[in-house]
This record gives C-alpha cells, structure tokens and sequence, in this order.
C-alpha cells in the first residue's frame, strides 16, 4: 500500500492558491515528497548548514539528533520518547487531528504523530532541506505510513491556508530561523480556532551568560532566546493556558487557542 498519492493530495487541498498551482506540476512530487520551494532559502549558520548536507540525514534520526539533544538537555533531560510524549501532551494531539510538523527533518515525529492521528487524521512535516526530505521519503515508504506527507517549504511563508490545522510542532527548529517570530506568525496562522502549539527550543539559563550569547549566536546560527521571550511572544499571539518546561538550555512551551489549558508537560 502507498501512503504518497493519498496524503500528498490531501495536503495539497490545505494549500494556499499560489502553492496549489505549483504542486499540480508532477515533477513537484516527483522525489516522495511535495516540494514548494522554488529556490534555496539562505542558511543562517554552520548549524543550517549542516542540517543540508548528504551526511547528517543519514544519521540524523539514530545518532546526531539524539545526540545534540541530549547534549543541551543535561543527562537528566528528557530522552526522545520522553519528547514525542511531551509533543503529544501538549498539542493534545488525538485521532482525527490535522498535524503539521515544522521542520520536520526525515519526519521521525511526524511518522509517530499519523499514527496518533490515525487514518482520518494527517500529519504534515515541512522542511528546507532536500536531503533531510529525501531521506524522510524512503522511511515513509518503508513504514507505509498512508496519513503522512512531507512538504519542501519556509517556516516564515507557510504555503497553507489559515486555519487547516488543529495543532503544530516545531521542535529543535526555532532558534535556527532568520525570523522566529515571523515563523510563530505564521504558526499561529494556520491553526484553526482551538488550535494547540507545542514548541521546543534554546533558552538561555545562568550557565550561559548573557556576554557568551552573541558569541554562541555568530558561531552556530543558533539564537539563544530569553527565558520568557517564547512564553510571551505565544500570549501576544493569543494563546492560552501556556506552559514551559526547562531541561538544560532547552524549553518546552505549549499553549491554546480559544481559552483551553494545555496539560503541563
């Protein structure tokens, strides 16, 4: 059974016009996933960079993104399981539910939420990278995961019309954007009038000064937010019940939309 016709076409009915016009050329979905991109967004960092190359995505789900993670989690941070569930709880992600996965890499979440979402649910990841999505492409053919789609796109100009989704995850992404603010725009956006939002991210704890942050900043790409910039930047946008989880130089943020708590990670 092939997943890629059957959820392909049904995150294309999600698209904005101009998108739509662009996913009806075949040579779009030719690759396994649907690519929107016409040119390459600019890297902000030798950490974007990577994430591009033919290497990490051959590693990225067993080895590099445990890995990394762990490594700015502290040893007593959450493992992966631990973050699916995290990502679940938060998003309060259930059968039926229309996820999009932002930044999803080789769509090692977005795999496990369509199999929250079940059949009549869809879990969408979307990516810059061809060769993460490449890589995504031969795993979803290998789990034959029918709900799922990959998508080739920018965070900051989502090709989706407003509200299409009833939650969104961006996990370990966030701090690597141009405009993470604009990407959280662009979030909120498309989340339909209950939608939920989880978040993992930087933040900046006593153990990295705030004179090291600019020095981080330059050598990675990677923004080191301040402890209450995501919180704050979620309520402005409007929502709700936010919660915030730190482990390391890492937190989780959840919140709802249309007043709803999100249950605390």
């Amino acid at each position: 059974m092939s997943e890629s016709p059957d959820a392909i076409e049904r995150a294309v009915e999600l698209l904005r016009p101009e998108f739509a016009e662009r996913a009806a050329d075949p040579a779009a979905s030719a690759n396994g996933y649907l690519d929107l991109l016409a040119e390459e967004l600019d890297s902000t960092g030798v950490t974007q960079d990577l994430m591009t190359s033919s290497l990490v995505p051959r590693i990225y789900e067993r080895y590099w993104r445990p890995a990394l993670a762990r490594a700015i989690k502290g040893f007593t941070g959450p493992g992966m399981e631990e973050e699916v569930r995290i990502a679940r709880l938060l998003m309060g992600l259930a059968v039926g539910d229309a996820v999009l996965d932002i930044a999803c890499g080789p769509g090692n979440f977005t795999r496990r939420f369509g199999s929250i979402a079940g059949r009549d649910g869809l879990a969408v990841g979307i990516d810059a990278s061809q060769t993460m999505l490449a890589r995504g492409a031969q795993e979803l053919k290998r789990a034959d995961a029918e709900n799922v789609a990959l998508v080739r796109g920018d965070a900051t100009r989502l090709p989706f019309r407003d509200g299409t989704f009833d939650a969104v995850c961006c996990f370990a992404a966030l701090h690597l954007f141009a405009d993470p603010f604009g990407a959280l725009d662009e979030m909120r956006r498309v989340l339909g009038e209950r939608g939920r939002i989880a978040i993992m991210t930087s933040v900046r704890r006593q153990l990295a000064p705030s004179l090291a942050r600019p020095v981080v900043e330059r050598a990675s790409g990677m923004r080191l937010f301040e402890g209450d910039e995501i919180t704050a930047a979620l309520a402005e946008r409007g929502f709700t019940g936010i919660h915030q989880r730190l482990a390391g130089m890492v937190q989780f943020v959840g919140g709802r939309l249309g007043g709803e708590a999100a249950p605390a990670p």
